[in-house]
């Protein structure tokens, strides 16, 4: 195919040449406009960027049960060393970068008969600090089911590995027995390190467990603001783990204990905040809600198992008025054995429009009432006292204004960006028809 000819061009042609152009020169400018709202940065008074807050990193150290009863085969198929290894491996991988991780054994050296010697069994296998992965994945590989059973002990060398600083520090112990050193009871140690106010969470997880086993693991936990889970599959154990070990490095914030009524004109006004409750089983509980016009009300509630329940279950979070009308509701369900179950719902109220921003009058608040629900069932012979932990969440948050709040897979905010999208590939879709038009218009001529 020749060169296309100037002269060959008609006026009209050319005119739209140069109207493409612009419409070219129009998206550039709309890209650059949108595309550096997502990306300044926060400045000072003089003009410098802000500084971001040193924050001191979080600590985690696994305490890992190595003793003779691991051998045990009855996790998918594997034996329960097998599956720890597993789920180690797979959560070292994931470590987030600023968590700083260590590794405690307990029961991996002694083999023998000693009882005194068998409860000191107990060392760091990886210290805490920035994580190898191959070293840490390394050490773990060396391990062997062996000895006794010595949580307190561990417990204690956990709690002394961890010191120093003012970081957010996470004991997470993984076992598949109780305790069999005796009398340094494992759940008093845990109550003693809480009463040294250090800061410092224990997570426990049963692998298999029985009743007693159980028990004392959810003795740990509650001494220390922890959480327990029972553990039956790998996947559990390692998805668990990664979730404690991501917990960490996050901030903290303390429940507060809180007790809900049987009817919304009694139960208690909660302000934004984490709030922790106890729910019998298939009960409600109602608690309040005082939401200002121009506010949206976010809230989310958590129940856990706690012990053995029937299958299929569901927790309903409801929030209506004070003459019952639902507003609007979460709800989740499950069907098997499940430690925790959680949902959450959203609720904007409209400005009123109608009182002045100079007005000495303050607009009535809204009285919303939450309503929690369960549908948990106890499986045969569990006691059904004290009820379900329940972990409810409030926020208060601006609700969108007129000139919108909207964020658009974090590229930017408002409606006029959105507007400026719309616009962009109206523009675009133009364009390309008259440029396909041109092209063949000049083929033709050639």
């Amino acid at each position: 195919m020749g060169t296309a000819d100037p002269a060959h061009y008609d006026p009209p042609m050319i005119t739209r040449m140069r109207l493409a152009a612009a419409l070219c020169g129009l998206l550039v400018t709309l890209t650059g406009l949108t595309g550096g709202l997502s990306v300044a940065p926060a400045w000072a008074d003089d003009g410098a960027p802000e500084p971001a807050a040193a924050k001191e990193a979080p600590k985690v150290e696994l305490v890992l049960d190595v003793s003779g009863s691991m051998r045990t085969r009855d996790i998918d198929g594997q034996s329960r060393m097998a599956a720890a290894k597993q789920a180690f491996n797979e959560v070292l991988d994931a470590v987030p970068p600023e968590v700083r991780l260590g590794i405690r054994t307990l029961g991996a050296d002694y083999p023998g008969k000693d009882r005194k010697e068998g409860c000191k069994d107990t060392r760091q296998l990886y210290p805490v600090g920035p994580l190898d992965r191959t070293e840490a994945k390394t050490a773990i590989a060396t391990l062997a089911p062996t000895g006794w059973t010595p949580i307190g002990p561990a417990l204690l060398g956990a709690a002394e590995d961890l010191e120093g600083g003012d970081a957010t520090r996470r004991i997470v112990l993984i076992t598949d027995g109780e305790d069999t050193c005796a009398p340094l009871d494992p759940c008093e140690v845990a109550r003693e390190i809480a009463a040294k106010g250090i800061h410092l969470t224990i997570d426990t997880l049963g692998l298999v467990p029985d009743a007693k086993t159980r028990a004392q693991l959810v003795c740990i936990a509650e001494a220390t603001g922890g959480t327990y889970t029972s553990v039956q599959h790998s996947d559990e154990l390692s998805e668990r783990v990664s979730q404690l070990v991501d917990r960490a490095a996050k901030p903290t914030v303390t429940p507060v204990a809180t007790e809900g009524a049987g009817r919304c004109a009694q139960a208690p006004v909660l302000q934004p905040g984490l709030y922790t409750d106890r729910e019998e089983f298939g009960q409600h509980r109602f608690y309040r809600v005082e939401l200002l016009p121009g506010q949206e009300l976010r809230a989310s509630v958590s129940v856990g198992a706690d012990r053995a329940v029937n299958r299929d279950y569901g927790v309903l979070l409801r929030a209506s008025t004070l003459a019952g009308r639902e507003i609007v509701r979460g709800e989740a369900a499950g069907d098997g054995r499940t430690d925790v179950i959680s949902t959450g719902l959203r609720y904007p109220k409209a400005e009123t429009g109608d009182i002045g921003s100079d007005s000495d009058v303050k607009p009535a608040p809204e009285t919303v009432c939450l309503r929690v629900s369960n549908s948990f069932s106890p499986a045969g012979s569990v006691k059904t006292t004290p009820g379900l932990p329940v972990e409810l969440s409030i926020a208060l948050v601006d609700g969108p204004d007129e000139a919108g709040d909207t964020a658009f897979f974090g590229l930017g905010r408002g409606w006029w960006f959105l507007g400026a999208l719309v616009l962009a590939g109206f523009l675009a879709g133009i364009l390309w028809g008259w440029l396909s038009r041109w092209r063949v218009a000049v083929w033709r001529t050639n």
